[in-house]
């Protein structure tokens, strides 16, 4: 398989097996404590930056292991990425993100199709988006340029953390928006409420990729390919 084939697959692959952590992690949680939301929240916070240390230490020699179109989308507006590899990132990012979802259904044996009626909308929810993935940029910016061998440490932790100190427990990411709206579990987002999620995390991309010009420089995800 050519490098880039398979840098394609390791996206597909990564960005599945990230939402089948985060939607499994959030059923397993929620069976395991069903009246207790904050120890269900801890446990998905938990899973999902173990999920994403290991992810991107596997895959980051592979495709930078993006997992996420906002990270692909930036690292080609910083000129450090081919804008003509992006559409294909982000094509196998979101088909990942939906049959990562599928995954954790078969697992637990639910219905495999489903739409989420779990409401996240409002003010708060939006700026919490936009804090999220402005944050989640920022955190990549300043650990490439400083400390590039703790970036799957850093950016994992970063995100157990804003499952906690954002309003929205931190989505930061289109292909799992998208993918959560598929999913009527304690992941899930209502589909209507998508939408805004995803503006709002566009908005964050430009927040987070001025702050990392303004402190660092171009730097985003090119040191993962050296």
């Amino acid at each position: 398989m050519n490098p880039a084939a398979r840098a394609l697959g390791a996206e597909f692959f990564g960005t599945a097996a990230l939402l089948s952590v985060v939607v499994g992690s959030g059923i397993m949680a929620e069976r395991l404590s069903p009246n207790n939301v904050g120890v269900s929240l801890l446990a998905n916070a938990l899973a999902s930056g173990f999920g994403l240390y290991v992810l991107i230490t596997m895959l980051g020699p592979v495709s930078r292991a993006h997992f996420n179109p906002v990270v692909t989308l930036a690292a080609v507006l910083n000129g450090e990425f081919p804008a003509t590899r992006a559409l294909g990132y982000m094509a196998v990012q979101w088909l990942g993100a939906v049959v990562g979802v599928w995954l954790a259904h078969l697992m637990f044996d639910l219905p495999i199709l489903q739409t989420s009626s779990h409401p996240r909308q409002g003010v708060g929810q939006w700026v919490s988006e936009v804090v999220a993935t402005a944050g989640l940029l920022v955190t990549i910016g300043g650990f490439t340029r400083h400390a590039n061998a703790q970036v799957a440490a850093a950016v994992g932790a970063y995100i157990a953390a804003a499952y906690w100190f954002t309003a929205s427990t931190s989505f930061a990411n289109p292909a799992v928006t998208t993918a959560r709206a598929l999913t009527d579990t304690f992941a899930g987002i209502r589909p209507g409420d998508a939408p805004a999620f995803i503006a709002s995390q566009l908005v964050g991309m430009v927040v987070g990729l001025t702050v990392i010009r303004l402190l660092f420089g171009k730097t985003l995800v090119e040191p993962l390919a050296r």
